[in-house]
């Protein structure tokens, strides 16, 4: 097994965990455990830059240190943490080892791994939670930056015809097909890519990214979404709404509805 360097960060305050969660898993850091005075954060060993964290959490005024853990078998550590994530009585994300959630409308099982998406980080919380309030019955749906594959999961359950999920990390890829295959999924086609098929439009377009990518695909991502469909997003800080909305703006949509969580937001967009 490949070495992994453990960050810990030393904070108590649930908002600056997740602020940090977010800026480090665009640094590349894939696995994240919390205690109740601090953060940890994972990377593979070869991808680690010192220099570069501390760039990223000098503005926070944090301390961390580093650890390196040779071999460590990363989905041990991850089983041991990893809670059932309740959606009201909406849906559940749990692993095979837990036991089904009674009066809940959609359960998804995942096998936890490092991939960004169980549910647990405020912003796929939101777009679990803000997908309740879209139609998706007999919609041909995309998935973008898919993942564990939870979103794309979810989206057949509510009923559509058919759901493209992408992403360009092989490893997301392998497992978000373990846990579509897990649920017994039929209509989800799962491809590594970072771009969309030019020929495609959807009804509804999931995007649960950063930042950086949604800016730099917003055009993109208009020009796939059908006039009447809604575009989700997140992976958005709150302070992110303003280059959000003028970006938006510039590819011809407008923000419908949002919602926000811990200083994260997701944001429900459509054609002018």
């Amino acid at each position: 097994m490949d070495a992994f360097i453990k960050l810990s960060v030393h904070t108590s305050v649930a908002v600056e965990k997740d602020l940090i969660t977010g800026i480090l898993s665009e640094a590349g850091f894939d696995g994240f455990e919390e205690e109740q005075h601090m953060l940890h954060a994972y990377i593979s060993a070869d991808l680690f830059d010192e220099a570069t964290a501390k760039e990223l959490l000098q503005p926070h005024g944090v301390l961390f240190s580093v650890e390196l853990i040779p071999g460590k078998n990363w989905n041990d550590e991850w089983e041991k943490n990893f809670k059932p994530v309740l959606v009201n009585n909406f849906c559940c994300i749990r692993a095979s080892f837990h036991p089904p959630v009674a009066g809940i409308k959609y359960d998804i099982v995942i096998t936890p791994r490092m991939s960004f998406g169980t549910g647990h980080h405020a912003t796929t919380y939101l777009m679990l939670q803000q997908m309740e309030s879209i139609t998706f019955k007999n919609k041909i749906v995309l998935d973008f930056g898919t993942g564990t594959g939870v979103l794309a999961i979810l989206a057949e359950k509510l009923g559509a015809a058919e759901i493209v999920a992408i992403d360009n990390d092989k490893w997301s890829i392998e497992n978000a097909g373990e846990n579509v295959r897990e649920n017994n999924c039929l209509k989800i086609r799962i491809e590594e890519s970072g771009n969309i098929d030019s020929n495609r439009q959807f009804d509804v377009i999931l995007a649960n990214i950063n930042r950086n990518v949604l800016l730099d695909q917003m055009a993109n991502l208009s020009q796939h979404l059908k006039k009447d469909g809604v575009l989700l997003m997140s992976g958005l800080l709150s302070g992110d709404r303003s280059k959000i909305e003028a970006a938006a703006i510039d590819s011809g949509l407008r923000i419908n509805e949002e919602n926000e969580l811990e200083g994260w937001i997701v944001l429900k967009l459509v054609h002018n």
